[in-house]
Order: C-alpha cells, then sequence, then structure tokens
C-alpha cells in the first residue's frame, strides 16, 4: 500500500494546482502494474492461509483473536490462552475472596463471643465482690435454699456412710480368705493326723460354713455398696450440677439487674436510653433463665426425696435382715433374703471381672 501511494503520488505547482509531468503515462502505467502485483501476492497469500488451515486445524489453544484490518501490526493479536488464563485466575481470586470473607465471619463472630463473655465475667465478678462484702443485693429463695443446705448435708452422711460399708466389705472379704484358707488346712491335717482326723474334720467343716456364709453376706453388702454409690455419685450429684447452674444464673440476674438499676437512676438523654433499653433485654434474658433452673431445681429435689426414701428403705432392710442372719448363724434365712432381693452371687472364680466386662 506504501509503494501504491509512493508511486501514484501528484506533484503540485506552486499555486497549488495539479502539474503535469511528461511521465504521467508512464507513472500512470506503472502504478496499474503495482496494483495488479499486489492483489495477485495478497490472493496468493489468502488461498495459501485458507488451505493449510483446511488441512491442520486451527489449534484452540493458540487460536488468536485479531483487532485491526489484515496486515495491521502484531498489536492486536491477543492469544486466547491468556483468555482462558485470565479467567481462570478471576475464578481463583472469587473463590479465594469468599473463602476469605467466610473465615473473616467466623473471626468477627468469635470476637464478639469474646466481649459477651468478658462482659459478662466482668459484671458477675462485680456482683460477687459486692455480695462478698455486703455492698450488693442478693435474690434469696429462703425455702429452696433450706431444701439445698439439707441435701449438702445429707449428701454428706451417705458419703460417710458408704465409705465405712466399704471398710466394712473389705474387712469381711479379708476374713473370708482367711477362713477358706483356715478350713483347707485343717482337712489337710486331718488326712495327716489319724489320731486328730475327727476334730480337724469338724473344726474344717465350721470354717467352709462360715466362709460361704460369710460370701453370701459379702453379697448382700456389695449390693447394698453399690445401691448407695449410685444414689450418692450419681442421682444427688446430677442434682447439685443443675444446683451449681442455678446459683450462677442467679449470681448473672442479680448482676444484670443492678446493672440495670444503676441505668436507671442516670440521666435520660438519647445514648442512655438506648443502654436502658440493651440492659432491660438482657434482664428479661437472664431472668427468664435464672426461673427456668430455679424450678428444675425444685423438680430435682422433690424426685430425689421420693427416690432416697424407696432406695434407702429397700437397702437397710436387705443389709438388716443379711447382718442377722449371718451371725445368727441362719444360713437358710440368709440365702432367702438373698433371693428376696434378687441378689446373684458370682461364683468364686469371679473376683475380677473378665475383659468383656472391663470398660
Amino acid at each position: 500500500m506504501l509503494s501504491k501511494a509512493a508511486t501514484m503520488e501528484i506533484l503540485m505547482n506552486r499555486n497549488g494546482d495539479a502539474g503535469t509531468l511528461p511521465e504521467d503515462d508512464s507513472l500512470e502505467q506503472v502504478a496499474k502494474l503495482q496494483w495488479s502485483l499486489d492483489e495477485k501476492v495478497g490472493s496468493f497469500t489468502i488461498t495459501r492461509d485458507l488451505q493449510q488451515v483446511m488441512v491442520s486445524g486451527p489449534n484452540l489453544n493458540e487460536t488468536s483473536v485479531v483487532s485491526g484490518g489484515y496486515g495491521g501490526t502484531a498489536e492486536g493479536i491477543i492469544p486466547t490462552a491468556s483468555i482462558k488464563g485470565s479467567s481462570m485466575q478471576d475464578s481463583r481470586s472469587s473463590s479465594s475472596m469468599t473463602a476469605e470473607e467466610s473465615s473473616r465471619g467466623v473471626a468477627v463472630e468469635k470476637l464478639d463471643f469474646m466481649k459477651q463473655w468478658g462482659l459478662n465475667t466482668y459484671k458477675c465478678t462485680k456482683q460477687m465482690i459486692a455480695e462478698r462484702f455486703g455492698r450488693g443485693s442478693r435474690t434469696v429463695d429462703l425455702e429452696l435454699e433450706a431444701q439445698i443446705e439439707v441435701l449438702r448435708d445429707t449428701k454428706r452422711k451417705y458419703e460417710n456412710v458408704l465409705r465405712l460399708a466399704r471398710a466394712l466389705t473389705n474387712h469381711l472379704y479379708s476374713m473370708v480368705q482367711t477362713q477358706h484358707a483356715l478350713g483347707d488346712t485343717f482337712t489337710d491335717l486331718s488326712l495327716k493326723s489319724p489320731e486328730l482326723r475327727d476334730e480337724f474334720g469338724y473344726n474344717a467343716e465350721t470354717q467352709k460354713l462360715l466362709c460361704k456364709n460369710g460370701e453370701t453376706l459379702l453379697g448382700a453388702i456389695n449390693f447394698f455398696v453399690s445401691s448407695i454409690n449410685t444414689l450418692v455419685n450419681k442421682t444427688m450429684e446430677d442434682t447439685l450440677m443443675t444446683i451449681k447452674m442455678y446459683e450462677a444464673a442467679r449470681l448473672e440476674f442479680d448482676a444484670y439487674r443492678a446493672d440495670l438499676e444503676e441505668l436507671s437512676v442516670g440521666p435520660r438523654d438519647v445514648v442512655n436510653m438506648a443502654r436502658i433499653d440493651t440492659a432491660q433485654e438482657q434482664y428479661q434474658i437472664h431472668k427468664d433463665k435464672y426461673e427456668r433452673l430455679r424450678s428444675d431445681v425444685t423438680i430435682k429435689l422433690n424426685f430425689l426425696d421420693e427416690n432416697k426414701v424407696k432406695v434407702m428403705h429397700k437397702q437397710l432392710l436387705l443389709f438388716h435382715n443379711a447382718v442377722s442372719a449371718y451371725f445368727a448363724g441362719n444360713q437358710q434365712q440368709l440365702e432367702q433374703t438373698l433371693k428376696q432381693f434378687n441378689i446373684k452371687l458370682r461364683p468364686p472364680g469371679a473376683d475380677k471381672p473378665s475383659w468383656l466386662e472391663e470398660p
């Protein structure tokens, strides 16, 4: 195109009119010849490119998008691989932004939780110190507090009974083992001492009978200990855990109540009114929690009292009948007591639990 433009250049005279040269005809012929050559070269290049495309086919990964006309510079060529890479980069950046936003949301939630926990701990600590030094008021349910104190005292006494019953079990077990060994020794001596065979034989039978009755009594006392342990360390402990939650809720309720009372005394401006509304909402939440836990404690205390009477009535009757029958030497009455309370004795070789029974 540049050669064509240079060939067809028109000379202008000094006045701006088109000038004529003797070589005009020859120049015009040269221009036509150059134009025809350019068209042939261009058509040959396009035909060759089309044939090459039809044979090999385009490579989509290397296909280019051309901006501009035919024969333009390479500045307008944009490879499609860069387009795909940019789209993948955009998707990765969007996914990374989503993950960053979610992690940021979790961090904000944790921060809010820590802030609320710190504020609640501060208020409760302030209320506890005020109550300790007599400068703060506390909510007291006299009837419920009396029942809680009775429960704690009962638990201490039952723990003492449990400790003594376990000590009796250990002593009785040692005595039964000693009687069993003594009976075996008497039996061996009766076989080796013909002159004292009858005397050793009587004592051996007596020790074996005492050993058998001792094992029966040991089974009854073990059942007694197991029932008392369940009552003290599970039933009573569960009620005491609910009482601890109730006391913590009571402290929080009094803390937010004192905070609301303190804000109510202050000025009634816009900022303080917003704080009062927030404090009123928190006060109502902790009040509902306190009343709910107080109701739970009352229900559990009544249920525990009924359950304690039933369990102890059965266990004390078992303990009395078993001990009386043992020391009276009434083997039949002792065995009948175990059948009455559905107690099954373990065989002599089953002192230790098997590996299937181990927790």
